[in-house]
């Protein structure tokens, strides 16, 4: 019996022991950076497997000792693996990331997960492929809300609600293009191959990317490279008839799981002289090279990246812009026929710009748990711009403009991002050193100078409810132009001289050396909301107030621009430009045919000291006659209205259409504003089958009225007619007549490696100009144009 107890005794001891071997686990899911709960994850815990709710909640209610590795897995996550030794009960929080989210905060394409307010417009690859060999400033032409200012077609620059240059910075892969932006005719030096997407904000919310962004911003974004063990590029070939040119594009890309990647990408493009429908344009060829490399490794918590480009561009100036006289020059503004022709040439004279620009970038970030994610990035940028002049012997190998421009720029930036809020703080810092050598033997257009500039910006964002979003930036900048600057005895004396003495350092015979020192403070704040009342009506409102520091040239320029045709005059005197922003953005989506959305977005800019650059008289000079265009600061106020329609039509057919308008009034002298884009208009119908080796046409057609409200600025000049001198006006201020353009674009895949496209532009060859080309005074604009490319990817 005593035997019998005992046995009983160890098999209840036996059973006791074991049920102290199996444990609870119980915990969480939620996402790293911003800590919401993510259901529906799958944990695995050696057989065991549960899904978590929708609380991100999960348990396992016995789990025997032992050592186990956890696996997490969620359909938008990368997978989370961690040992786990389980010899008590346990409660753990498991945080994974959205790695398809994760690019968002680094960019605004695709849903604009952070835009909140922003009002962005976006071009995705296939636009971008589609006008491979466009320049920048044309292909973002095809938003509304966005013109180009032209000095000829090989050269133009974005206009964002009628600002542009120093008011429209470009941020390429996270670099602030520095690049004598201040040139109306200084184009991007950007091979938009390069990228994967351009984004384009409109309006001057974006206090990120500085104060001076109060036309908008251009985001060039590159392709995000996916974790995987693979080899990829393309070659893409394109075929130009007008220019008779050629364009090259080769990219490739290797990437490792383990995160590392390297890229090389690499273009050329060739056109010689381009032809009007009735004629060509003497000396309008260009050739153009880029190159960029990247290295990278990057995981979800950490990454670093090394980035070098550069392009190289020479570009012919029209040679009519060119003149040698008056008699010429009212002959150009007054004739049909040009005063300089020749035969097809791929031969580039003078005039013409040279120009090199280097990016070289380091970059790197690391998660932290509470602190968010830290970034830092500094970039070197080297541009070299030689323009070349029309000038005798040994002068006409000798640039008239030489500059050397040197930027370093610095960012720290903050990003913490959570359920019903997140803030992004940073630091700008930037050191600059322009040096235009005496070599040239002419007169420096802007003088040698080093800027030092900094800017601190907090941008905050919070949930007030499932349906509204609100947001606040706040950004405060500073910068300091060392400058060293010869003046003209005369214009010391009559314009500075009593004002800015303490600048005084020389007189050398009927010149003056001085030496300004000039600060510039800005405090600028936005403030925004984002109101989403139902899945098809999104209603954006956003104020921003803005402070901008004068550029060197609105300051300094002084002398002849020879690439831009003009004589160009700044003031030292100009202040900060200061102004008051407000845009609304509509975005809705109604249940018309397969459906129909329609964006409406009103803006009102008013603002104090504007800068302005206006024509103030003609003169002649040793090397030509140049109209005098000069600096002047204005009270002034734009408003306008961009409204775009998508209709889907059925499976196969799709229109796009787009509206913009803009009014700019010159308070100060009771004129309209000088450059103002025409009121325009396009409408385009598109057929796509992908079943036919993803065949599409699409049929565009883009109409500018002609410009009612324009400023008068005619100066009078004295010529000869028949041996006797005349007094005759010169009209430059009357803008072009309205014209349509048609275009065409087709294409199709031969199969998953090789794809062709066609596409026709100015289909009809009509005459006509355009209002914002600085050239038009002297030609017309480009006739017909057919591209056809042959692109292989691998």
């Amino acid at each position: 019996m005593k035997f019998t107890l005992n046995i009983i005794a160890i098999l209840f001891g036996l059973l006791f022991t074991n049920a102290q071997t199996t444990f609870t686990v119980e915990g969480k899911v939620i996402d790293f950076h911003d800590k919401v709960p993510l259901k529906e994850a799958k944990i695995t815990i050696g057989t065991l497997t549960q899904i978590s709710d929708s609380k991100g909640n999960f348990i396992f209610k016995a789990v025997p000792k032992g050592n186990y590795t956890l696996i997490a897995n969620h359909p938008d996550c990368d997978a989370v693996t961690e040992d786990l030794n389980v010899n008590k009960d346990l409660e753990i929080t498991l945080q994974l990331e959205h790695h398809i989210e994760e690019i968002e905060t680094i960019t605004l394409h695709g849903t604009h997960k952070n835009a909140n307010s922003l009002i962005v417009k976006s071009l995705d690859r296939s636009a971008i492929d589609r006008n491979s060999t466009e320049n920048l400033g044309n292909i973002l032409s095809s938003i509304s809300g966005v013109g180009a200012l032209k000095s000829g077609n090989n050269i133009a620059k974005p206009i964002i609600h009628g600002l542009y240059g120093s008011r429209v910075p470009i941020i390429n892969n996270g670099v602030k293009m520095a690049e004598q932006e201040w040139g109306v005719e200084h184009a991007p030096n950007i091979d938009v191959n390069q990228f994967d997407h351009i984004d384009v904000i409109k309006g001057a919310s974006a206090l990120k990317y500085g104060s001076d962004a109060i036309g908008g911003v251009v985001v060039l974004e590159p392709h995000i490279f996916k974790r995987k063990d693979t080899i990829q590029g393309s070659a893409n070939l394109s075929g130009i008839s007008n220019g008779q040119g050629i364009g090259l594009g080769i990219n490739l890309l290797k990437t490792w799981e383990n995160g590392w990647a390297i890229k090389t990408t690499g273009g050329f493009k060739k056109l010689g002289d381009l032809k009007t429908p009735d004629y060509h344009l003497m000396n309008t060829g260009l050739q153009n090279q880029s190159f960029s490399f990247t290295v990278q490794n990057n995981t979800f918590l950490q990454g670093i990246s090394f980035d070098y480009s550069v392009t190289d561009s020479e570009i012919g100036i029209y040679r009519g812009s060119d003149l040698g006289n008056l008699e010429d020059f009212y002959k150009a503004l007054t004739s049909n026929i040009p005063i300089y022709q020749r035969d097809f040439s791929y031969k580039i004279n003078n005039p013409k710009q040279d120009v090199q620009h280097h990016i070289a970038k380091i970059s790197a970030f690391k998660r932290f748990e509470n602190l968010g994610k830290l970034s830092f990035d500094y970039n070197f940028q080297y541009n070299h711009r030689n323009e070349y002049d029309v000038r005798r012997g040994e002068l006409a190998q000798i640039p008239s403009l030489d500059l050397e421009l040197f930027t370093n720029q610095m960012n720290i930036n903050d990003f913490i991002e959570r359920q019903f809020w997140s803030l992004e703080t940073g630091i700008d810092l930037k050191y600059q050193f322009n040096y235009s050598t005496p070599e040239t033997q002419a007169r420096r257009l802007v003088p040698n100078y080093d800027q030092y500039a900094g800017g601190l910006y907090s941008v905050f964002k919070y949930k007030l409810t499932p349906k509204l979003n609100a947001e606040a930036g706040l950004r405060y900048d500073v910068a300091k132009y060392e400058v060293k600057k010869w003046y003209d005895l005369s214009d010391w004396e009559n314009l500075y001289a009593e004002d800015f003495s303490e600048f005084y350092v020389k007189t050398d015979g009927n010149r003056v050396f001085t030496k300004p020192h000039l600060t510039f403070k800005n405090l600028s704040f936005n403030a925004g909301i984002d109101y989403q009342p139902s899945k098809n009506l999104d209603i954006k409102l956003n104020y921003a107030k803005v402070g901008r520091t004068p550029n060197v040239a609105e300051l300094f320029a002084d002398g002849l621009h020879h690439s831009a045709a003009i004589i160009e005059v700044g003031n030292m005197g100009i202040k900060n430009e200061d102004g008051n922003q407000f845009n609304l953005n509509i975005d809705g989506k109604l249940n018309i045919l397969d459906g129909l959305r329609v964006t409406v977005n009103p803006y009102l800019f008013v603002t104090k000291n504007f800068i302005t650059e206006v024509p103030t008289g003609i003169q002649n000079t040793i090397r030509g006659v140049f109209p005098v265009w000069s600096y002047q600061q204005i009270d002034a106020k734009m408003y306008g209205l961009d409204v775009d329609a998508q209709l889907k039509l059925n499976d196969y057919f799709e229109y796009r259409g787009n509206f913009s308008y803009i009014n700019g009034e010159d308070q100060t002298n009771n004129q309209p504003l000088i450059m103002m884009v025409p009121t325009n208009f396009a409408n385009s119908l598109e057929f796509k089958n992908e079943e036919w080796k993803n065949f599409y046409f699409k049929v565009q057609q883009q109409t500018f009225l002609q410009q009612k409200r324009f400023p008068v600025y005619n100066p009078t000049i004295n010529i000869f007619e028949n041996g006797v001198e005349v007094e005759k006006t010169l009209d430059l201020s009357t803008p072009p007549p309205t014209y349509t353009l048609w275009s065409v674009q087709t294409g199709f895949n031969f199969n998953k490696h090789f794809s062709a496209g066609l596409n026709v532009t100015n289909l009809f060859d009509t005459n006509y100009k355009d209002y914002l080309n600085r050239m038009r005074y002297f030609s017309y604009e480009t006739g017909r144009n057919i591209i056809f490319n042959i692109k292989y990817n691998f």
